[in-house]
């Protein structure tokens, strides 16, 4: 008895599995229309940094590409801005951000995932509705609570109203619940420690929360304007964001390729971090969404 052939099996996929030519048309116009959103301003900062005095920005003569590209305003801001201090303040406000939000994060997430405990509810809903109120609602307590502290001016007094936020809490929480309650026995009957199964069980599978949590508390840390510009004074504990903002004084001749080549020069740690960790951070958003 002769069996028929099975079927090849296709390696690359016809056009028509993706759909009819008409939805694919007004879909790739949507991602083009999306991509032209949130590229093309960085595209055309970097764009405008590049060209020379003689060319405009602004105005009707304005070209999109450089006629004459130079590095000039990049060699400006070294020469006139003491942006290796400002790197150095932003890096450890990173870094304590970064510390904090991954120890108290993970720790708490970690137990607002276990059940049993009284008052865990209440926590959660406290967290959540915490994150309801906009900084600017606070900003006054805040100051009020730094200044007491006498952390005006210090790098400290920028680090902690960002110690650990709600919103990473609640992440790790959610990611902390995806794993299996029968593995968690599983290494209780086998002698594991709450502390073994916290290292062991728990962190490997919340990798992905993880780099959410380090990627939103690098981002914020890095590019925070308001708070810095309100609790430091001196220009050797300027963060870079707020370093750079004096390029738009008239010390600089309002020359606004300054500006846009101080902001490529600010962008750029946040984009290679986030080359870097992309594959985790997609994985991260969908294992961490928040759980009721």
């Amino acid at each position: 008895m002769t069996t028929a052939p099975l079927p090849r099996r296709r390696l690359m996929p016809r056009w028509r599995d993706y759909g009819r030519p008409r939805e694919l048309v007004v879909r790739y116009l949507l991602l083009l229309f999306v991509l032209a959103i949130t590229v093309g301003p960085l595209l055309w900062q970097l764009l405008a940094s590049l060209k020379s005095t003689s060319e405009d920005v602004f105005g009707a003569n304005a070209s999109l590409l450089p006629q004459h590209p130079t590095l000039r305003a990049y060699e400006a801001i070294f020469d006139q801005v003491p942006v290796a201090t400002y790197i150095r303040n932003s890096m450890i406000v990173v870094v304590l951000s970064l510390a904090s939000q991954l120890i108290f994060s993970t720790t708490a997430g970690y137990m607002l995932s276990k059940p049993g405990w009284k008052g865990r509810k209440a926590v959660w809903v406290v967290l959540a509705a915490s994150m309801m109120f906009p900084f600017e609602a606070i900003m006054v307590s805040l100051f009020l609570s730094i200044r007491d502290l006498g952390l005006v001016d210090n790098l400290v007094g920028v680090w902690l109203p960002g110690f650990v936020g709600a919103i990473n809490v609640l992440l790790m929480r959610g990611a902390f619940l995806a794993v299996p309650r029968e593995i968690e026995d599983s290494a209780m009957l086998d002698g594991a420690s709450e502390w073994q199964r916290f290292r062991y069980l728990y962190l490997p599978s919340a990798w992905g929360a993880i780099m959410v949590v380090v990627i939103n508390t690098f981002i914020s840390a890095w590019d925070d304007f308001l708070w810095p510009l309100i609790v430091l004074r001196s220009e050797h504990n300027m963060t870079l964001t707020l370093g750079l903002s004096r390029l738009q004084s008239s010390s600089f001749g309002y020359d606004q390729r300054l500006v846009m080549a101080g902001s490529v020069i600010s962008i750029i740690p946040v984009l290679v971090l986030f080359v870097i960790t992309q594959r985790w951070f997609y994985k991260g958003v969908s294992a961490g969404a928040v759980k009721f």
